[in-house]
């Protein structure tokens, strides 16, 4: 019986301590939880006082959720403390007891049932040894060993088994006190720490975090619209891009804005990679003032790709790709053809180019003056009045020259020529003439007392001499030359019989764009022909100046800088009416100002000797046509002096045949009677009739 009760008791004990170890873990983990609480509570209290030392890339200087966070901060700081408190009493009130328990009781049960099991199996040995002693002979020595040890095995079994039973039922009140004790300090703990939050929740506190609760509603309410607004704006941006999606949309709906002075977009480059063989690549463009920049994929800035100031830009074909585009810089030593995505990009990339080439972006009002300059690239396809009468018009708006532009320096640009000396400044130019800094329209123009041909506003002119549908005027031309020029200025002169009047002009113009800050200069082509000099848009091929070579009376280049050159365009009307005026016109090119002066002369020459021959066919025919006059009178003094010749004598054969006459006279006219009365009635009419 007590053995088998000494079983119940110890599965009882096993049991308690598989439950105390369960529930001694569960409150470990209450403990840890409570440390790793309050360790976070302090860390976040840190990093709230530390958010007015961050500086976040979108967020201002917010005063108002700075010192929010350090209320929160200083709030949550007393908790984190709070929190130290009761992780110190539940380490004290709840973990002691019950790691006491599972450390020492349940231990020593574990301990005193070992030894129980050593005595009670010593004893076991002692009665064996015992049990064997032999009745015949018995041993009195060996007897009382036996006998003592059966003694001292039996009195230590019993001693421990009191020991261990004393402790088995023990062990059933500390279970109780295991139980409790820790429960007891854990909840003591936590009402503690709640007086303590509930002292440190004062009403003013309540007071805040019922402000902010209200705030954090208003920001929630606000968030909500906003999610809403965007939902609309992204169903209402995804019917309306649709067809953006496409990668070359309808220009129709979709038309290319020609006003731009900034564009972004992905660009294909062409590179080079052997005599014959190119590759592309796709990188990001975007232009920087009058820098055009790219980024690769992953660059964390963009390079720059060429200077686009005074560049041009122009439509290729290359390798049988659409919408590409060449970019050539100023000094023409470097080039990049780009290719678009469609036509609307083609489009807005080569007119944002142009406008920046002409340093648009520079001025108060870029996207106006670029308004103004492509409206009037559309003009240029309708009649539009004489240069002459449009500077006039505009002189305005055109910043004149100052008198001490003229007299700001003295002798001519870049000219040590004796001859000058002896001019006076003012014999060259008249005063305050205004000076043109630019083209007013890129359109076919006609100077004053210069016929219009019909058809001729807006056509586009083909500077090499091909033709589509109509032939143009030029055709017949021996030369054509074209080359790339930059107008710098015009202005009315009063001498056009000295190249210092050209040199002098160019001085004037350079020290007024230098005054007004004017650095822009429209590019086009300049045609020389037999007959005329064109400027021709690079863009449209429209032809923006046309000017009669014969009215062209003097042509020079700067004798220093041969990048200038100059002619003077005589015309008729101007200011005054009644008197021929003198315009010089000046222009900058790459390096080519001697080469468009002789081309100009060759021009001059060939029509020079064409008008010479012209003159002298005239005169040939004028020669062959008084010679054929001449001949026509001679015939006809023949022919009348032939007629006096035949008059004469028939005169002479008249008068004989009179005399003859009246002699037989009445001969005749009895016979004739008499035959008339024969011949009967024909016969008289047929003589009468003779």
């Amino acid at each position: 019986q007590t053995r088998s009760l000494l079983g119940v008791f110890e599965e009882d004990a096993a049991a308690i301590s598989n439950y105390i170890n369960q529930l001694f873990q569960a409150m470990h983990r209450i403990y840890d939880a409570q440390n790793e609480l309050s360790a976070a509570t302090h860390l976040t209290s840190k990093l709230l006082k530390e958010y007015e030392k961050q500086r976040f890339p979108l967020g201002g200087d917010d005063e108002v959720m700075t010192s929010t966070l350090q209320q929160f901060a200083k709030v949550i700081d007393e908790l984190s403390s709070c929190h130290a408190v009761l992780s110190t009493q539940l380490a004290d009130a709840m973990m002691f007891p019950i790691t006491q328990f599972k450390e020492r009781d349940l231990k020593e049960i574990l301990t005193l049932k070992e030894v129980f099991q050593i005595a009670s199996n010593d004893h076991d040995a002692a009665i064996t040894r015992y049990s064997r002693l032999s009745k015949r002979k018995e041993n009195e020595k060996i007897k009382a060993e036996v006998t003592e040890d059966v003694y001292t095995s039996r009195k230590k079994q019993h001693q421990t088994m009191m020991h261990y039973f004393c402790a088995l039922n023990t062990l059933q009140y500390k279970k109780k006190i295991s139980l409790l004790e820790p429960l007891l300090g854990y909840m003591q703990a936590q009402i503690s720490f709640f007086k303590m939050g509930s002292e440190n929740l004062t009403e003013q506190l309540e007071e805040f975090l019922t402000n902010i609760g209200t705030s954090v509603q208003n920001v929630r309410r606000e968030m909500d619209c906003e999610v809403e607004n965007m939902q609309q704006t992204i169903e209402d941006l995804e019917v309306a891009s649709d067809p953006l999606y496409l990668p070359d949309p309808d220009p129709t709906k979709f038309p290319a804005h020609r006003n731009l002075t900034r564009k972004a977009g992905y660009l294909n480059a062409r590179n080079k990679t052997g005599l014959v063989s190119s590759s592309w690549e796709r990188q990001f463009y975007f232009t920087q003032g009058g820098n055009l920049m790219s980024q690769a994929r992953g660059d964390v800035a963009g390079g720059l790709v060429m200077d686009i100031d005074n560049c041009s830009v122009m439509a290729v074909d290359c390798e049988d790709r659409r919408y590409c585009f060449q970019i050539t810089s100023f000094d023409g030593k470097k080039s990049s053809i780009l290719q678009a995505e469609s036509k609307k990009d083609y489009e807005e990339w080569i007119c944002t180019i142009n406008n920046i080439s002409k340093q648009i972006y520079l001025s108060e009002n870029p996207e106006e003056i670029a308004a103004r300059v492509n409206q009037s690239a559309l003009e240029a396809v309708t009649p539009s009045p004489s240069f002459q009468q449009r500077h006039e018009s505009m002189r305005p708006a055109v910043q004149s020259r100052p008198p001490a532009a003229r007299t700001s320096s003295t002798g001519s640009l870049g000219s040590d020529s004796p001859s000058l000396s002896a001019l006076s400044l003012d014999s060259l130019v008249a005063p305050d003439t205004p000076i043109q800094f630019d083209i007013i329209s890129p359109v076919s123009e006609d100077l004053p007392g210069q016929a219009k041909s019909s058809g001729q506003s807006g056509r586009r002119t083909n500077p090499f001499g091909e033709s589509g549908g109509s032939k143009p005027e030029t055709e017949d031309s021996i030369l054509h030359q074209l080359f790339i020029v930059r107008f710098l200025g015009s202005m009315e002169v009063r001498s056009d019989e000295s190249p210092d009047v050209v040199y002098e002009t160019m001085r004037q113009i350079l020290a007024a764009r230098a005054i007004h800050n004017v650095f822009r200069m429209t590019e086009s082509h300049l045609l020389v022909t037999c007959d005329c000099l064109k400027l021709i848009d690079p863009q449209t091929q429209v032809t923006r100046l046309r000017f009669p070579l014969p009215n062209v009376v003097l042509y020079a280049t700067h004798q220093e800088n041969k990048r200038l050159f100059g002619f003077v365009l005589r015309t008729s009307g101007g200011r005054v009416e009644s008197r021929q005026t003198s315009i010089c016109y000046i222009f900058e090119s790459n390096n080519e100002g001697e080469k468009i002066c002789d081309s100009v002369g060759l021009a001059k020459q060939i029509a020079l000797h064409a008008e010479l021959d012209r003159k002298a066919s005239e005169k040939q025919k004028e020669i062959d046509r008084v010679k054929e006059k001449q001949q026509k009178e001679l015939n006809k003094q023949k022919q009348i002096e032939k007629d006096l010749e035949e008059q004469s004598r028939l005169i002479a054969a008249s008068s004989r045949s009179n005399q003859s006459s009246t002699e037989g006279q009445f001969v005749v006219l009895s016979s004739s009677q008499s035959e008339d009365s024969d011949l009967g009635e024909d016969g008289k009419k047929k003589r009468e009739s003779e």
